[in-house]
């Protein structure tokens, strides 16, 4: 059965990346099911994405060294997945539950191909739902003097579960520099807000004190600068005048749910490549 793979890939634009690329993959007898390129001409970098199917018998060693010397020619970063590998990720949540019951419902119905390794949480609410879904659950109350802990704790855990991705899904605790440089474009936060908006807390009801007529939500990459990571998805909503806080946050609760799966579901199909402080998000 042929073997599936998805390759990214950045460098430097010129002329010749994608016959270089392709030609190595033809002569493999490789078949391109999906091209997305972006050439950013403000950098002048080029981004890339190929899903194909590799012929029965070859496997990621052989395409890995048919590939090296166009990667070296034109110097490129690159990275190859292989659909057979299932992702596993780490939900970390605290009381607010909607977006990680919307990720279990959607890894459930397979529009999420992953597993969850754990959840993790500063509090008990969470306990049930992971025990209902037969998922290990962790409960690691955190305070100011022993976050140092409590966070080598939560990077053990990611480890030593093979984790590929954490997300946090309404995780109202701020990770350290360390933890977020250590996972750095391997923690995908969901911020009530349209980033970049109102922020801190309550911002809802922040925005309902504004009069704003538009709420939304943003998922983005986790950074040591709060909230100020690559943004990978974003929705919003109009509302009006005669909404309450409490209306703003019913709606802003499905906004969130949406955001942060279609965010997760595209870092894990490898449709995310950093792009300095910004993504190319190839749909």
């Amino acid at each position: 059965m042929p073997a599936n793979f998805v390759l990214t890939l950045s460098c430097a634009d010129r002329p010749g990346i994608v016959a270089a690329i392709t030609t190595e993959l033809a002569a493999l007898e490789a078949n391109i099911a999906e091209s997305n390129q972006f050439w950013d001409r403000e950098t002048g970098r080029f981004f890339m994405r190929l899903a194909f199917a590799a012929p029965d018998g070859l496997g990621r060693e052989a395409i890995e060294k048919a590939l090296k010397a166009p990667i070296e020619r034109f110097d490129m970063k690159t990275a190859l997945s292989e659909d057979a590998h299932r992702k596993r990720i780490v939900i970390l949540v605290s009381k607010f539950d909607h977006t990680l019951l919307h990720l279990l419902y959607q890894i459930r119905v397979g529009w999420l191909d992953a597993d969850v390794a754990a959840i993790v949480s500063n509090h008990e609410d969470a306990r049930k739902t992971a025990e209902d879904a037969g998922i290990p659950f962790h409960h690691l109350p955190v305070t100011r003097d022993t976050k140092p802990q409590q966070e080598a704790q939560i990077f053990d855990i990611v480890r030593q579960s093979g984790a590929d991705l954490v997300v946090l899904a309404r995780y109202m605790q701020v990770l350290s520099d360390n933890l977020s440089t250590r996972l750095f474009g391997q923690v995908i936060n969901i911020h009530h807000s349209f980033l970049p908006s109102f922020k801190g807390a309550k911002p809802y009801h922040q925005a309902h004190e504004r009069g704003v007529k538009i709420i939304g939500a943003t998922a983005h990459y986790v950074t040591p600068d709060l909230d100020e990571g690559p943004i990978i998805e974003q929705e919003t909503a109009r509302v009006t005048h005669a909404m309450s806080p409490e209306d703003l946050v019913a709606a802003g609760r499905d906004i969130e749910s949406r955001v942060l799966a279609r965010a997760v579901k595209l870092h894990l199909e490898s449709r995310v490549m950093l792009n300095g402080k910004k993504t190319v998000v190839f749909g």
